[in-house]
């Protein structure tokens, strides 16, 4: 390994805080249940990037599926307004806990699932479009709650590895042609949705172009994804190299995305975006001059 491949475990350490006496009595309840495997808190509360309006998110993982009736008796015990088996993302149960306020986030897990999410992205270095290392992330930065046979911590022993040079190379190889260099790249579907005058697909666009953008800058790092909030502050924060004038320019992009702005205006600024990317792959030795990756 080079001196340059950091050690994911090293630059992401697995966070240790306060545990709060609400996570250690909502595990509680979960764990005296028998297809409990383990139950792990995780998000920005873990990530140490938590604020007053932050949530408790709970990884609840099960060897096979707690009955609605179960998970709303516990929901009852800690709150007057919940919402149990939601299926927009992952399956999970929502509340407002009625003594603090806080929003309590459970999403139940399947273990077989995230060991497969880990061997995918560490073993088989398979890359997304966007957001490729968020799970890896995630149970980097779970603190365990409740462990019955110590299968959790197994999978934390696996993922607190080296980030594997393949991957990061196939992250930049999948992300980096859609930014701006194939015929059906982000940055042409904006030309042609400001050219239209189509602020929805507009901004449709400039977000799935910014999921591939932080997919590389997180890669060229050597670091896990941490997700799809507050990533200028993260890049800021674990990130030893970005491009330059990053805030700048998303303050720009902003701006440029206001509907008084000329199309123009906007092209341009998306276009100094990239322009960013591809000094820092160039800087890197990821990237030629003439815009080959390397």
């Amino acid at each position: 390994m080079s001196e340059k491949n950091y050690v994911a475990a090293e630059n992401n350490p697995t966070t240790t805080f306060e545990i709060p006496t609400l996570a250690q009595t909502i595990a509680a309840k979960f764990s005296s249940l028998p297809q409990v495997l383990a139950v792990v808190l995780a998000g920005s509360q873990t990530a140490l990037v938590a604020d007053n309006l932050s949530d408790l998110d709970f990884y609840i993982y099960i060897s096979e599926e707690i009955s609605v009736e179960i998970r709303a008796a516990i929901a009852k015990q800690f709150a007057s307004r919940f919402e149990i088996n939601n299926q927009f993302w992952e399956t999970g149960d929502e509340w407002i806990d009625k003594q603090s306020g806080l929003g309590i986030d459970i999403m139940y897990r399947n273990p077989n699932w995230i060991e497969e999410q880990l061997n995918s992205i560490l073993v088989k270095h398979r890359p997304n479009v966007g957001y490729t290392t968020c799970f890896w992330f995630n149970v980097l930065h779970s603190q365990i709650l409740f462990d019955r046979t110590g299968w959790f911590e197994n999978l934390l022993s696996i993922a607190k590895q080296s980030y594997p040079n393949p991957l990061r190379k196939a992250i930049i190889a999948k992300n980096y042609p859609i930014i701006r260099k194939n015929i059906s790249s982000y940055f042409h579907q904006i030309e042609l949705a400001v050219e239209r005058q189509d602020w929805i697909s507009i901004n449709h666009r400039i977000t799935a172009l910014l999921a591939s953008y932080f997919d590389i800058v997180f890669a060229v790092n050597y670091l896990p994804h941490p997700g799809e909030k507050r990533l200028v502050e993260y890049v800021k924060k674990l990130c030893q190299k970005y491009p330059k004038n990053l805030e700048e320019h998303f303050h720009n992009l902003r701006v440029a995305t206001a509907s008084n702005s000329s199309p123009v205006d906007l092209n341009r600024q998306v276009n100094a975006l990239i322009d960013g990317l591809d000094e820092l792959l160039i800087a890197e030795g990821l990237l030629t001059e003439v815009g080959e990756l390397v």
